[in-house]
């Protein structure tokens, strides 16, 4: 019996969400539906511009880890912030959500990391994140009796930004399968998949990350070619088990020569997809950790991620555990 089934590793950032329409995306010179990095005087001036907001605990691998909670699973998160009021906001809403966290905060300089998120009318987000006090996760944050306790740690490809971020996930990899566990990871958007293709790969391919979450863009990219199937079985072959979303059109998942195409949840009303990645590997994670097929875990991240999308922010704000069960999924 595991303490812990899922581990996740991420930047811990709050979110700062508000709604906009595709000029003020234009005039700001802000790449929609896109990750964009961003200095402190950038963050002040988009915060100065936006319109009323929602603040919310966030970052890609906090969200996921919100999420198998959620569900009814164990989780815990690593995670860097300063010790400020962000800091203290972030803290408390992921303890509150049931997720283990016990990273220790570092200082008030740089603060706590924040992003500014764009909603337009389609739903779709654009994200202005200032990393702050996220890029001093290091080996040292590492907690071994918690890797070593966790069924599957998942990090989030945006920590390769971070240089001693890196560091910290190469410990986990050894502890956790030093102790018989797995590691995932999610490929995170399609320019951080740009980045540092020929390290994403070569993760994959050495055996240090044994599930990929990624979507359909984040695939392409990843073996530069716009040919989908051609780039399912290339993931297929570089690593273990492959989850890759397709928006509408719900999710494929690979495992050698099986392949499983799963239709997405349906929903009422495309809010804001906020979060709807990180929540479908929630889900998916949640039902691999519980032994279910990876149909079954395909569905339920298919579920997550639809709840959150009929919302504003990040975390469901229902209970997963009880929209499964309704669905007939749990």
């Amino acid at each position: 019996m595991t303490r812990f089934d899922v581990l996740t590793v991420g930047n811990a950032i709050v979110d700062i969400i508000s709604r906009c329409n595709d000029q003020f995306l234009i005039d700001n010179k802000i790449t929609k539906a896109a990750m964009n990095l961003i200095d402190a005087d950038r963050a002040e001036l988009l915060y100065s511009r936006m319109g009323p907001a929602l603040e919310a605990s966030g970052g890609s691998a906090g969200n996921t880890a919100a999420g198998v909670a959620n569900f009814g699973g164990r989780s815990a998160y690593f995670g860097k912030v300063a010790e400020d009021q962000l800091g203290e906001i972030f803290a408390h809403d992921i303890r509150a959500q049931g997720v283990h966290y016990e990273t220790k905060p570092k200082g008030t300089f740089p603060p706590t990391a924040r992003s500014m998120i764009f909603v337009t009318e389609d739903g779709e987000r654009s994200m202005n994140t200032y990393l702050g006090a996220c890029v001093e996760l290091g080996p040292e944050d590492v907690e071994e009796d918690v890797v070593a306790d966790a069924k599957v740690t998942y990090f989030e490809g945006y920590l390769w930004d971070p240089p001693r971020a890196k560091e910290a996930i190469r410990e986990c990899a050894r502890i956790a399968h030093a102790n018989g566990r797995e590691m995932s990871m999610t490929l995170s958007d399609s320019f951080c998949v740009g980045r540092y293709r020929d390290e994403f790969l070569d993760l994959m391919r050495s055996g240090t990350v044994d599930i990929v979450f990624a979507n359909r863009d984040e695939a392409l990219s990843l073996y530069e070619t716009d040919d989908f199937d051609k780039a399912l079985k290339l993931i297929a072959g570089d690593c273990k088990i492959a989850a890759v979303t397709t928006g509408k059109d719900g999710a494929v998942i690979v495992r050698g020569n099986e392949r499983y195409v799963v239709d997405a949840h349906p929903i009422e009303e495309r809010v804001d997809t906020t979060g709807a990645g990180d929540l479908f590997a929630a889900g998916f994670l949640f039902g691999y950790t519980q032994g279910r097929t990876l149909e079954d875990c395909a569905k339920l991240g298919n579920l997550a991620a639809a709840i959150v999308i009929e919302q504003i922010g990040p975390r469901p704000m229902r209970s997963l555990l009880e929209a499964a069960k309704e669905a007939g999924l749990l």
